[in-house]
């Protein structure tokens, strides 16, 4: 049971079934922690990312006058705004630098396959899937699908080239594969637990364009031929 196979990507653009509408990124969680010149503000509410969340502290600034920024300071991400920004503007900033900050950090990169586990066993509890899996590995001769299923034995299997993705992509994959241990066909009653992530939409269309990159590459690369010497 897959999110949906590369090789249909060509002949449809988009899986059988794929949501045409984005789902919004759920806001971040703040925590301000005002430097001396700076005007602490309201924390909004947690934001549904990776599992285990980065912290992120906002620092609003009297002397920024135009430019924000989102820096990693350890393991938090400080997000500094100049202080003219209204409330929306300021949640949309803090969104987009986080998630762009987000997006090149790929601590799952190096993950083993017993952390693959443990993230996958935390997601099912977080989103109530409520099943658990046997085992989650990552495997390399996978090169159709983001991901597979053994509903017999509890066993997932995942892609390699998912440690490339960002992490909220890897974690619809993996709500969606364990989804199947409960309903092992894409019913209707499927859906509605793996779309229970919140940006299950928004993997689906990341992983169609990643997807078609890949295939595009792979295809340039057949189509080069050694010169003669």
């Amino acid at each position: 049971m897959t999110l949906f196979d590369v090789s249909q990507l060509g002949e449809r653009g988009l899986p059988p079934g794929h949501p045409s509408e984005l789902a919004a990124p759920p806001p971040p969680t703040l925590q301000v922690l005002p430097a001396p010149d700076e005007t602490p503000v309201t924390p909004s509410e947690p934001r549904s990312e990776t599992p285990p969340a980065p912290e992120v502290e906002v620092r609003i600034s009297a002397r920024r006058k135009k430019t924000s920024e989102a820096r990693w300071v350890g393991k938090r991400i400080v997000v500094s705004l100049p202080a003219h920004l209204d409330v929306a503007s300021r949640q949309k900033t803090i969104d987009w630098l986080v998630d762009r900050l987000l997006a090149r950090h790929r601590p799952h990169a190096a993950m083993s396959d017993d952390e693959l586990l443990a993230r996958a066993i935390a997601l099912s509890h977080r989103y109530l899937v409520g099943a658990r899996p046997a085992s989650v590995r990552w495997v390399t001769n996978m090169t159709t699908r983001w991901g597979s299923c053994s509903h017999a034995s509890g066993a997932i299997r995942i892609s390699h080239r998912l440690r490339a993705v960002p992490g909220w992509v890897l974690d619809s994959v993996l709500v969606h594969e364990v989804a199947h241990l409960t309903h092992p066909d894409h019913s209707p009653a499927f859906h509605r637990l793996a779309e229970g992530y919140p940006r299950h939409a928004e993997a689906g269309t990341f992983l169609a364009g990643y997807g078609l990159g890949l295939a595009s590459t792979a295809n340039h690369a057949d189509a080069i031929t050694p010169a003669r010497r």
